[in-house]
């Protein structure tokens, strides 16, 4: 008697599927915080209720839910919701322009390194190696001790702080594919070396950068909060919800008020691009 096997065909995932996979609820309520902060970065100056830097000593930590107040006031009178929306603003400006310099940066130095090899990744790679051999804290604090602190040395200190970790991903990923067949059929057929590195080998390097350019807003927003908490960042009046942390840490015992509120809008935040980094990951990395 025999027998005969059948053998399944692997099931295929399609698009939905990998989507819906990759975004459970918790993380597609993520997707749709950080969507929420965004939108309030751009339309901070039309859906704020006040002026951020507006005093009424008259209102002083005026409670939660008061009729002009939503979220309250501060110790100078002023409106935290307000506040709120323009730090949010500040932060996420902050932190996008910083890992926008480091992706930019970070990605021509892995694509040229991986590419030519040679004297060109030892330099680029050592260099790199450089600064991760400092604690970005550290450097972040002797940069803004030494050039003040201000949204341009945020933005600069930031930006050089984050290279390497875009930088080693895309030249982890050139290796893999500079010598692919498409890539020495583009070079066969004279293709500059812009045309390969940038449209031929970057499309196909580019979906770890996304995932990476999530999670180093994240890392951005608590290294910028972490600053302004401890004066080196924004400076007062100047809204900032890591300055918002500090001055309400004062007011703990009597008016916690003033510091869960932007204490919680930064954690929000982080986990926001967090959940949503992950969420990529699961969704772009073909392994998964």
């Amino acid at each position: 008697m025999s027998t005969t096997i059948v053998q399944k065909s692997p099931k295929k995932v399609t698009v939905s599927a990998a989507l819906k996979r990759a975004f459970t609820p918790v993380r597609l309520a993520a997707a749709v915080m950080v969507l929420v902060f965004i939108l309030v970065m751009i339309l901070a100056p039309l859906i704020a209720p006040a002026d951020p830097l507006e005093q009424n000593i008259a209102m002083r930590f005026a409670p939660l839910g008061t009729p002009g107040y939503l979220l309250g006031a501060d110790e100078l009178g002023r409106d935290v919701l307000s506040r709120v929306i323009f730090g949010i603003r500040t932060e996420l400006l902050v932190a996008l322009s910083a890992t926008l310099v480091a992706m930019v940066i970070g990605t021509v130095l892995g694509l040229v390194a991986g590419y030519f090899g040679g004297i060109i990744e030892t330099l680029s790679m050592r260099g790199v190696d450089v600064i991760l051999a400092f604690p970005p804290i550290i450097i972040a604090l002797l940069a803004t001790t030494l050039y003040g602190p201000g949204p341009g040395t945020l933005i600069a200190v930031m930006g050089v702080l984050f290279i390497p970790a875009f930088a080693r991903i895309v030249y982890g990923q050139t290796l893999s594919v500079g010598r692919a067949e498409f890539v020495e059929a583009s070079e066969v057929f004279g293709a500059r070396v812009f045309v390969r590195l940038f449209r031929v080998i970057l499309p196909n390097v580019i979906a770890p950068v996304f995932v990476q350019f999530s999670l180093t807003m994240a890392t951005a927003i608590l290294l910028e909060s972490g600053l302004s908490y401890l004066g080196l960042g924004i400076v007062p009046p100047a809204p900032s919800l890591g300055t918002m942390v500090a001055e309400g840490q004062r007011y703990m015992s009597t008016e916690p008020a003033a510091l869960l509120v932007p204490g919680t809008i930064v954690s929000l935040t982080i986990l926001g691009f967090s959940l949503l980094g992950d969420a990529l990951r699961d969704w772009l990395d073909p392994r998964r």
